[in-house]
């Protein structure tokens, strides 16, 4: 028999650790100011012509109220002409008719504004996520990026196609009926509304529990997107490892705390709803025990009290849906609070004011006295010296974690340097445009990036205006054309998410064709043959090597074989050169290099790793 407390407690260990609450951050105020500022007010003429159209309706509906009092009072009266029903019969018509064709109106304009702003909104954070700093990608797993893209982005179209409709449509009407309600007998509409200011405390409490349940709500299907993302992606090693248990055990836990937050976000929407109803039941009685007194005593016509008592009735939807859309707007906040806290990042890495295209005569690359480190504190690079001549094949080799993968990083501004300075031809990177700096750099990386598109698409990415020979010329420089043409649908075969349909020598020959398409004076190659075969490897070198020629490289390389015909070897240690010169000036010294060179190749007659070596 199993003990339930043991498994209790394993099931603790299984769930994702608690995460704090999400500040509630600004007001709902603040927000709303913002989103009509930055997004809504851009579409003030559809959204005037709906006001428009919401002011008829709620008219018409005012009117409806009026014509029970002419029913009663005149067309039933003793005497009265048949042709008086008619005339109110006939009006009764005319203002459904016109009640309809302007709340259709305002309701297709309120919803398409209310869209246009959250698509708006999209493209604006999309745009704001693909300038951010890289730092930013890497700090933040991708399933909370997307979930902003769609719990939060859904939760807020949903939330702005109420607020325009409802509110557009609604507040109007309840204006209207009021107007009429107070015209007709003012003391009687004081009275009718006396009991709602009692609801403003309560429903004020359920908006801040219901933003504060929202914000923990979305934060929680942020974490659960990143989990798919990460079993998904990882699903062979999930398997390899057989974890599949463990995996379900923590997407249980998960679903399990998005389903109280669920429920718990469904009581406080649906508390609303009573509140109003009892509070109106509590508004018709006293109306009718005090309009109903005054009918009695002759102080007013029984059409002028059923008249009242029809704007009542019709005014307490409106005011319901009204009080109810206070919840929902909190929703909608809270999203539009996450979404604005991507969007209002502002990247570290951008041009300066005065920022020069970059000027690339040779391609000469100096790394005077840099320093870096990351937001940890700890330092990667120390005053570290280096110098990358033009059209020269420049090897980065050492342990992992010397601060290799560092230097590439900062070539192309990825990073910023925090001390020295690094140059191109002369040029301080930090005073050129980025768009000019990483157009002229190449980048072959361990990990391809290949899109779920054509063959031909990922090889045109870095220059998307090239035509089918310069497509042909690059897939054949880099040795990928023979296999490209045995493809089903050769260049047009879509190559799966992350290029899943294609050999890793594939994929990365089709890496290597995209960088010969660009053309880039630089090339940074960061261990793109560690991940490979022997024979995929053979192929790739022979690639890259067409690739290489007449450009300067920096590279980085798993196997110490394949840089040994570097032109400059810089061997770097705990974020410093230790030593540099070229392969066998380096193993005559048997320092460093040779130590690595050894312990990588200890058999003579086996071309492995023993140690890992890249960082």
């Amino acid at each position: 028999m199993t003990d339930p407390a043991a498994d209790k407690a394993k099931t603790r260990e299984l769930e994702p650790p608690a995460r704090p609450t999400p500040d509630r951050g600004p007001g709902s105020v603040r927000l709303m100011r913002r989103l009509i500022r930055d997004f809504a007010r851009h579409h003030w003429g559809k959204l005037a012509v709906s006001v428009v159209c919401g002011a008829v309706a709620a008219l018409a509906t005012s009117a409806n109220a009026l014509l029970v009092k002419y029913v009663l009072d005149d067309a039933f009266k003793e005497g009265a002409a048949y042709s008086t029903l008619y005339l109110i019969a006939g009006a009764a018509m005319v203002l459904a008719v016109v009640k309809g064709i302007s709340s259709y109106f305002q309701t297709v304009l309120m919803t398409t504004v209310g869209q246009r702003v959250v698509a708006d909104i999209q493209n604006r954070l999309f745009s704001r996520l693909v300038h951010a700093d890289l730092a930013l990608f890497q700090a933040t797993p991708s399933g909370q990026l997307i979930s902003r893209f769609t719990t939060d982005a859904n939760q807020l179209r949903f939330a702005s196609t109420q607020v325009f409709t409802v509110l557009g449509q609604q507040a109007l009407t309840l204006i209207g009926l009021l107007a009429t309600m107070f015209y007709q007998d003012w003391l009687l509409g004081i009275v009718a509304f006396f009991v709602f200011p009692f609801a403003i405390a309560p429903v004020r409490r359920m908006s801040r529990r219901m933003r504060k349940v929202s914000l923990n709500f979305q934060d929680e299907m942020g974490h659960f997107n990143a989990l798919l993302s990460q079993v998904f992606q990882g699903a062979r090693h999930v398997k390899a490892y057989g974890m599949e248990a463990h995996e379900t055990a923590r997407a249980t836990a998960l679903t399990e705390r998005i389903y109280r937050l669920f429920v718990r976000a469904s009581r406080v929407r649906a508390a609303s709803s009573p509140l109003m109803e009892s509070l109106g039941g509590v508004g018709i009685a006293l109306v009718i025990l005090y309009g109903g007194w005054q009918v009695t005593h002759g102080i007013r016509t029984a059409g002028d009290f059923l008249s009242f008592v029809t704007a009542l009735m019709l005014a307490y939807q409106p005011f319901k849906q009204l009080s109810g859309l206070n919840v929902q707007v909190q929703e909608g906040m809270a999203a539009a609070q996450r979404i604005f806290e991507i969007i209002d990042i502002e990247p570290a890495i951008q041009d300066r004011p005065d920022a020069r295209p970059l000027r690339v005569t040779k391609g000469g690359i100096k790394l005077e006295q840099v320093s870096f480190a990351y937001r940890t504190g700890d330092a990667v690079l120390n005053a570290i010296d280096l110098n990358i001549p033009a059209g020269c094949k420049v090897a980065l080799v050492g342990p992992s974690g010397a601060g290799k993968s560092t230097v590439l990083n900062l070539i192309p501004r990825f990073y910023d340097v925090t001390g020295g300075r690094l140059t191109i031809d002369g040029q301080d990177i930090r005073e050129a445009t980025l768009v000019s700096l990483r157009g002229a750099i190449g980048l072959v990386s361990q990990e391809v990036s290949l899109f779920d598109d054509t063959v031909r698409a990922n090889i045109a990415y870095g220059k998307p205006g090239a035509d089918e020979a310069e497509i042909v010329a690059a897939a054949k420089a880099a040795a990928a054309h023979d296999f490209i043409v045995d493809l089903p649908m050769g260049y047009d075969t879509v190559v799966g998410e992350l290029g899943t349909r294609l050999s890793g020598g594939q994929r990365q020959r089709l890496s290597i064709a995209r960088a010969m398409l660009k053309n880039a004076p630089i090339l940074l190659l960061d261990e793109a043959t560690s991940a490979l075969d022997t024979e995929s490897e053979r192929q790739v070198q022979d690639a890259l090597k067409v690739l290489m020629t007449g450009r300067t490289s920096v590279v980085i390389a798993h196997r110490l074989s394949t840089i040994s015909d570097a032109d400059l070897i810089y061997v770097i240690e705990h974020g410093r050169v230790v030593e540099a010169g070229r392969h066998q000036e380096l193993l005559l010294r048997r320092g460093s290099y040779a130590r690595l060179w050894d312990l990588q190749f200890a058999d003579p007659d086996v071309d492995g790793v023993l140690v890992e070596v890249h960082g």
